[in-house]
C-alpha cells in the first residue's frame, strides 16, 4: 500500500455507509471459508440494517438504479461478514473475483451495469488496483426469497 492511501477500513469509512448485520446461513453451507491466503465468500443477498431483504425483479417491480442500489447493499452485506469474522476489513489485500447474479426479467439486458453497484463499493475500499477483479454478472429467472441481486466473492488475504 503506498503511504499516503488510505487503508480499507479507513477507506470504508470515509464512504458513510453502514454495514448491515451479517446474515447466518439460511441453508447447509458456510458464509465464508478461507484456504491458505484466499477468503471464498457465499453469495450473499441485500440485507438492510434492519436485517430484512431488498425484494423485487429488476425489470418487473424494480428500476435499474433501484437494483444498483441493491448490489451496493449485498456489497455491503459481504464486507459485514468479512469484519465480522475476520475482524477488519484491512485483512484483505485484494478482490480476485465477483459473480453477480441479477433477478430480472426477460429482456432486460444491463446486468453489468446493475453489479456495478457492489463492484464499485470494493473498488472505494481497496482502491482502484486491488478493489477491482474479474467479474461475471448474469441474469437468472428468480432468485432465494425474490431479491434482486446475489453476489459471491473471491478474495486474497494479507
Amino acid at each position: 500500500m503506498q503511504p499516503d492511501a488510505l487503508s480499507p477500513e479507513n477507506a470504508f469509512t470515509q464512504t458513510g455507509l453502514s454495514l448491515p448485520p451479517a446474515p447466518q446461513p439460511m441453508g447447509v453451507y458456510k458464509p465464508y471459508l478461507i484456504d491458505g491466503k484466499y477468503l471464498y465468500v457465499s453469495g450473499h443477498g441485500p440485507v438492510q440494517d434492519d436485517k430484512s431483504l431488498i425484494v423485487g425483479r429488476i425489470g418487473a417491480n424494480l428500476d435499474i438504479e433501484q437494483g444498483k442500489l441493491a448490489a451496493r447493499q449485498v456489497g455491503l452485506t459481504i464486507l459485514s461478514t468479512i469484519k465480522t469474522n475476520l475482524g477488519s476489513l484491512d485483512r484483505v489485500k485484494r478482490v480476485i473475483k465477483v459473480l453477480g447474479m441479477v433477478n430480472c426479467t426477460a429482456d432486460f439486458e444491463q446486468h453489468p451495469y446493475v453489479v456495478n453497484g457492489c463492484s464499485e463499493l470494493f473498488a472505494a475500499v481497496w482502491g482502484t488496483d486491488n478493489g477491482i477483479g474479474v467479474r461475471s454478472a448474469v441474469g437468472m429467472g428468480s432468485l432465494p426469497g425474490n431479491i434482486p441481486v446475489e453476489v459471491e466473492a473471491l478474495f486474497e488475504l494479507v
